[in-house]
């Protein structure tokens, strides 16, 4: 074999462990979210994805995170629900910056984390938000989930944070607006909610939507965020130019989306 052969074939091989190894790595940091299943009291189960902080310390107290996936990550494998997002929360920089406790819960297949009926057939779908519905059933699991890690964990109930992408937008806006006392900040990515019946809370909120998004229309970011600041609520509102429904990219990748999070404290909840 001549030495041009020769470095040809290391180099493949150099690039095959390069790859192996970097797969290797993420699978590993993701399973630094420890699996559980919560159990409600009408006897739902949930899967859900926890990380604590890095030396977690029971003698201190911390934010808890929630973050609800899309509507492409629903199912029972308590795996999917870590696709967007996951690595954020894994970031040591952030960790260390940043120390919490973020959950990633799953939602069923077939279910949803809002009161939303939704007509697939057009592109965008058409949207129905009607908080008059019952409370879904995911979302009412999910906080019962909360309640149970508030009492049980270091958590600081004057700093809990709530998150989602597309459904999980959705059940973002929803969510703040059936638990107003719970929620120090609230970030919904390409969501939408019930702009006519939305209720006032002292939650400031940092919503995000591209301009292009084929599968959820910036619409029904536009109304929340009017109904928003007509209600005197403190709001941010970051569109991006030309992004389609995947402006969970952006929103995770801008410089301040951690540091603004964080920087929110409300009133204590009792335990």
């Amino acid at each position: 074999m001549g030495n041009a052969s020769r470095n040809s074939t290391l180099m493949k091989l150099f690039f095959v462990v390069m790859l192996f190894s970097v797969n290797a790595a993420s699978s590993q940091d993701l399973s630094m979210f420890l699996k559980k299943e919560y159990t409600s009291a009408e006897g739902k189960k949930l899967p859900y994805r926890i990380l604590f902080p890095e030396e977690y310390d029971k003698t201190k107290t911390y934010p808890l995170i929630l973050v609800l996936h899309g509507a492409g990550e629903r199912g029972n494998d308590n795996t999917k629900q870590l696709t967007h997002g996951g690595k954020l929360f894994l970031d040591s920089v952030a960790r260390e910056k940043y120390p919490a406790i973020v959950v990633f819960p799953q939602c069923p297949e077939n279910e949803y984390w809002a009161s939303v009926k939704i007509d697939r057939k057009q592109s965008p779908m058409v949207l129905d938000f009607d908080y008059t519905r019952p409370i879904s059933t995911p979302l009412s699991t999910v906080m019962g989930l909360m309640h149970e890690l508030i009492q049980n964990e270091s958590v600081d109930s004057g700093r809990i944070y709530i998150t989602g992408l597309s459904m999980g937008g959705m059940g973002t806006f929803e969510a703040v607006h059936r638990y107003p006392q719970m929620f120090a900040c609230a970030m919904p990515i390409c969501g939408g909610g019930d702009s006519q019946s939305y209720s006032k809370s002292k939650t400031p909120f940092w919503v995000f939507h591209g301009s292009i998004d084929a599968v959820v229309d910036v619409k029904y970011s536009h109304a929340m965020v009017a109904k928003l600041k007509k209600s005197k609520m403190k709001v941010n509102y970051s569109e991006y130019p030309g992004v389609n429904h995947n402006s969970w990219d952006n929103a995770f990748a801008e410089p301040a989306f951690l540091p603004w999070m964080f920087s929110h404290r409300s009133r204590q909840l009792t335990k």
